[in-house]
């Protein structure tokens, strides 16, 4: 089976990779956009096809994609103020590698969406990606959707990971309000080997993939505190002062880590399905706390920084 994971230089990507050259008679091509990141990759795992291309504009690539059974779409645009980003990344882009896709031998799509479709939550990035489900839906292949929640593990560069960095360059971590709001983190090993799952079976549909621990905001920092070891005091700040804090940094930095309307997405009360995952896909859930000390003790992978 020769498998297209598009958006490999990411999160998922990064830790589904070693998954899947494990697995005999599979062949891999790998798409990302990103230099630095696609850099990394490379560096990981030279004995694969790598691609560094824009998958929102035509180019070779396409050809590439042609010659592929199954397809694992991870490419997202995740965080950003620009609103052409996000349609060219997350719905144009899937609609060209699609159309390559259906003109060669694909027969599957494993398509990773995500919760906040199911969110109250709106804003770029959330409509983005129902658009993105649309066009998924719409291209006639047998497919099934992911909808994970937030996600951690190693090359963790958006979330846990850049808040346990966070942790390592200030003496305080700020929180907004009083740090009370639900999340419900997924290991991305964990959710890479639904994905492999999925590739073998061919399970078709749409599934939330929620962690199965429910913890509060406040109290997964200070999990993450304790379990690096980190220094840094944990400070709840007024909500209002926390926006105005970043609204002033995202006029210095043009791509901020975290902005306004993930803050909103933070505070935004929302509880998502847990469904028996572990049973649907045959794969044993990793306890939260043991999820966390890989992700950040790991005397490799937990070294390996991503660019944003």
């Amino acid at each position: 089976m020769r498998v297209l994971v598009s958006g490999a230089a990411g999160l998922v990507g990064q830790n589904l990779i070693p998954r899947l050259k494990a697995v005999s008679g599979c062949s891999i091509l790998a798409i990302d956009k990103h230099q630095k990141n696609t850099a990394v990759l490379r560096a990981l795992h030279p004995e694969i096809d790598i691609i560094e291309a824009d998958l929102a504009t035509p180019g070779e690539w396409s050809s590439a994609v042609r010659e592929c059974d199954a397809l694992v779409l991870l490419h997202a645009q995740i965080g950003g103020l620009i609103a052409d980003e996000f349609t060219r990344n997350n719905v144009i882009a899937t609609e060209r590698v699609l159309e390559s896709a259906k003109a060669g031998s694909a027969k599957y799509i494993c398509h990773v969406s995500s919760s906040v479709v199911n969110s109250a939550a709106v804003d770029l990035y959330t409509e983005s990606k129902k658009a993105q489900d649309k066009v998924v839906a719409q291209a006639g292949l047998p497919h099934v959707v992911l909808r994970p929640t937030l996600m951690f593990g190693w090359f963790d560069r958006k979330h846990l990971g850049w808040l346990r960095r966070f942790m390592d360059r200030s003496p305080v971590f700020p929180v907004p309000g009083d740090g009370k709001y639900l999340r419900q983190p997924l290991y991305a090993g964990d959710f890479s080997a639904i994905i492999e799952s999925c590739l073998n079976t061919g399970i078709t549909g749409g599934f939330n993939i929620s962690g199965l621990a429910k913890i509060d905001y406040i109290d997964l920092i200070r999990t993450i505190k304790e379990v690096a070891d980190a220094k840094t005091l944990v400070l709840k700040i007024p909500y209002g002062l926390f926006w105005a804090l970043l609204q002033t940094y995202s006029v210095f930095d043009k791509n901020p880590p975290f902005t306004t309307q993930q803050l909103k997405a933070l505070v935004t009360p929302d509880l998502f399905e847990v469904i028996d995952w572990p049973s649907i896909f045959g794969v044993t859930a990793t306890p939260l706390s043991t999820a966390l000390d890989i992700t950040f003790n790991d005397p490799i992978y937990s070294k390996v920084e991503l660019a944003f």
